[in-house]
């Protein structure tokens, strides 16, 4: 064909424009190739379709990685016979693995349709995470939806972390995932010399099909599975958790200087004379806030200076993009894995005691009654005039003649009028109808050798909240800021519970004569006067707990939908980006909004997917690794008995949460007194259909430790004396507290 006709097929191709923009030899469009296989209304060869959309053979190479994209994607199919069809027409569905321990897996479709169920035979065919055609088959015998895996589109686990073993000489490693189930074969000449039991990173050489199990090598013997530290150094490797900076950001990061520059003052306010300080726990390194208030009129003025990371971290560069992959800082027991190096995190960009740093202010105008008047942003420098810690400050603020308050005494009137701002901020909030859950955090303590001592609450103090509140006011200010002047940001959204959810809840709470306001959709105010109602009750904390579940997940996007939780219809996230990439994108776009210009980092929408993805993963590393040291804490005790509250039902048993030990584990719905359990999703509990004994969230059990499983991380219990009935506290009339009435 000559290649004036050709130009005249290609200029047929709607999108053309768009490829010759793109390309410097632009190919047929997705779109057009797409509309081509439409109208010929079979399955077309590939050298059919070459020849239809005159494709030379310069070309070929470049058609063909087009048509793997497309395939990769699931636009379009090969057929045994190698033609290509076009997906839409062969009613295959595409979607994302997710794999269960028990061998058998679901498909999660992309287009939000029900999950369907695929068996362990199919599930040989290809690992949790992979993405997959499937073609549906009917119901399965509990009828769920079935199906079968037509083609593996790609397959995203290429190394894993998991425990050598060696079995008549055969070597293979088993996931830590657990949802991995398919053991990986090692050959003699792959496997470093590893010892059985070791713990290992493997290349996955050889992906499952379905006659071959996957195939790796190993590359990386991490050591003996209860070695310190090793935790975490699987959980960094299971959750695909970025924890090493490259040369080349090693390299970038050594040429910052180790204070500021005077050349980098020019255009910023100097408020080193305000006694800014930091607030934060005692084992903190990075100080990314630091806070100072002044009477002023019958109200307030706060100011809030925040680490202007975004001086230092430009966009696209090495330091961005790695920050970016990271999402947030990490924190494990004993272990910080940072967003930033070190450099920035913890030198920089902290704001240090007595050191010039560069900050970003908001600084905030106050009625006496918590409400804000005004609000201004700018970049500034400033100078912390102390470290201190929670402990201390609430503390001081106890009692203003102690020693803590005589050692800095200069400052004690400033952090008495901010606590003052605080009271007031505290009557807004109640005001605003804003949720405040009160939940158990615990601390790990531990001795030379890495072993836990013993596991204790956090005590949130009156300076936790103080500077919560502090924060709360900068991050609203910074929402209104932005959606003001149009920039769009990312958001951190609280979306409403689902109507479901809340016709659950209320079933569950008129089983205690508790009634939930806001007839159809209540609103966080309703929450936080039920939540005033219960507090003194004896049973308060199955009560919120079942409250708290019935919410969503918090998440980054740039729709503005507001926040439930917090009773705001808008806010975002803008006082940590030493450790979180939103923040840093949030004075990105305060800094474009003051010069007059807008910022556009990239699709708003994928980079708020990112974030949440990063802060759930997190979520899911920590909580492994605890989990973990639990059960390395508690293997020692096996046969003791405790004391304990029920903190989860499920089909299969009983999560019971110890008291004073913070420790979780199962009895499983086997060892409850011999009868047929039945579980109540709405009522939270077990109940036996011939002795009609129940267990229901909430009750108090006395329970003896059985076993503890390192590998799973599991923990499980027996009922110390199962005859006897689960101690499940009464509300009396004299029980009640006025605020119940």
């Amino acid at each position: 064909m000559s290649n004036k006709k050709k130009q005249k097929l290609r200029n047929l191709d709607p999108h053309y424009q768009r490829e010759k923009e793109r390309y410097e030899h632009p190919l047929p469009s997705r779109e057009y190739i797409l509309q081509i296989l439409q109208q010929q209304g079979i399955p077309t060869a590939e050298h059919a379709l070459q020849k239809i959309l005159s494709i030379t053979k310069k070309e070929e190479a470049l058609f063909n990685r087009r048509l793997t994209a497309m395939i990769r994607e699931g636009q379009i199919f090969r057929n045994r016979k190698g033609d290509i069809c076009v997906m839409e027409k062969l009613n295959l569905i595409k979607g994302k693995i997710q794999g269960h321990a028990d061998e058998f897996g679901f498909l999660i479709p992309d287009d939000g349709s029900p999950d369907l169920y695929l068996s362990a035979k199919e599930m040989h065919k290809a690992l949790h995470g992979d993405r997959v055609l499937v073609r549906e088959i009917g119901l399965d015998r509990r009828g769920r939806r079935e199906a079968v895996i037509v083609e593996v589109l790609e397959s995203t686990n290429t190394q894993l972390v998991g425990r050598l073993h060696i079995d008549h000489g055969i070597l293979f490693v088993e996931a830590e995932n657990k949802r991995i189930s398919q053991d990986i074969l090692i050959a003699q000449e792959h496997s470093l010399k590893a010892k059985a039991g070791q713990v290992v990173m493997v290349e996955i050489i050889q992906q499952p099909s379905k006659q071959t199990q996957p195939i790796g090598k190993i590359i990386e013997i991490l050591g003996d599975y209860t070695a310190p530290g090793m935790e975490i150094e699987i959980a960094l490797r299971k959750h695909d958790l970025p924890h090493v900076f490259s040369p080349e950001l090693e390299r970038l990061s050594a040429k910052f200087p180790k204070n500021v520059l005077k050349k980098e003052l020019a255009g910023r306010k100097d408020i080193c004379h305000l006694p800014l300080v930091t607030i934060d726990g005692e084992t903190a390194r990075d100080f990314d806030d630091a806070v100072f208030c002044e009477k002023e009129d019958k109200g307030y003025r706060l100011y809030v200076a925040i680490a202007d990371v975004s001086h230092y971290v430009k966009p696209h560069d090495v330091i961005d993009e790695e920050a970016l992959n990271r999402g947030n800082s990490v924190y494990f027991p004993r272990r910080v894995i940072p967003m930033l190096p070190e450099v920035l995190s913890n030198e920089l960009c902290s704001l240090n005691p007595d050191k010039k740093r560069l900050c970003m202010v908001c600084e905030i105008q106050f009625e006496a009654n918590g409400d804000i008047l005004d609000y201004s942003f700018y970049p500034a420098v400033m100078c912390s005039h102390a470290r201190l810690t929670y402990t201390k400050v609430a503390a001081m603020l106890a009692n203003p003649k102690g020693a803590e308050a005589k050692e800095h005494a200069k400052l004690l009137p400033h952090l008495q009028l901010i606590y003052k701002l605080f009271k007031a901020l505290l009557k807004a909030r109640k005001k605003r109808g804003a949720i405040d859950f009160e939940t158990i955090e615990t601390q790990m303590f531990f001795n030379e050798h890495g072993k836990i001592e013993k596991i204790e609450p956090v005590q949130r103090t009156e300076a936790h909240r103080l500077i919560e509140e502090c924060m709360l006011a900068a991050n609203v200010c910074a929402a209104d800021f932005l959606q003001k002047h149009g920039q769009t940001t990312l958001y951190r959204i609280h979306e409403d519970p689902t109507p479901e959810k809340v016709v659950a809840l209320r079933n569950f709470l008129k089983e205690f004569g508790i009634q939930l306001g806001g007839k159809t959709k209540p609103s966080a105010k309703d929450y936080a006067q039920t939540l005033l109602k219960i507090c003194d009750r004896p049973d308060a904390q199955l009560l919120q707990t079942v409250m708290l579940r019935s919410l969503k997940q918090a998440v980054y996007s740039p729709d503005i939908t507001g926040h439930f939780g917090l009773a705001y219809e808008s806010y975002t996230h803008f006082t940590s980006p030493i450790r979180r990439y939103p923040d840093l994108l949030v004075h990105r776009a305060i800094k474009a909004v003051l010069a007059g210009e807008i910022y556009q980092p990239g699709d708003w929408q994928e980079l708020g997917k990112h974030c949440s993805m990063t802060e759930r993963r997190a979520d899911d590393a920590t909580r492994d690794v605890e989990s973990w040291l639990k059960c390395f804490y508690m293997q020692d005790k096996i046969g003791e008995c405790f004391d304990g509250v029920i903190s989860s039902v499920t089909g299969f048993g009983l999560f019971v949460a110890l008291d004073n030990v913070y420790v979780e584990g199962l009895v499983h719905i086997s060892e409850l007194p011999s009868d047929y359990f039945h579980f109540d999703a709405t009522k939270h509990s077990l109940l036996g259909e011939r002795s009609g004994k129940q267990y229901r969230l909430g009750d108090r059990l006395r329970v003896k430790l059985v076993r503890v499983d390192l590998e799973t991380s599991k923990i499980d219990f027996v009922l110390a004396d199962p005859d006897k009935k689960p101690l499940r506290s009464k509300v009396t009339a004299s029980s009640k507290s006025k605020k119940a009435r």
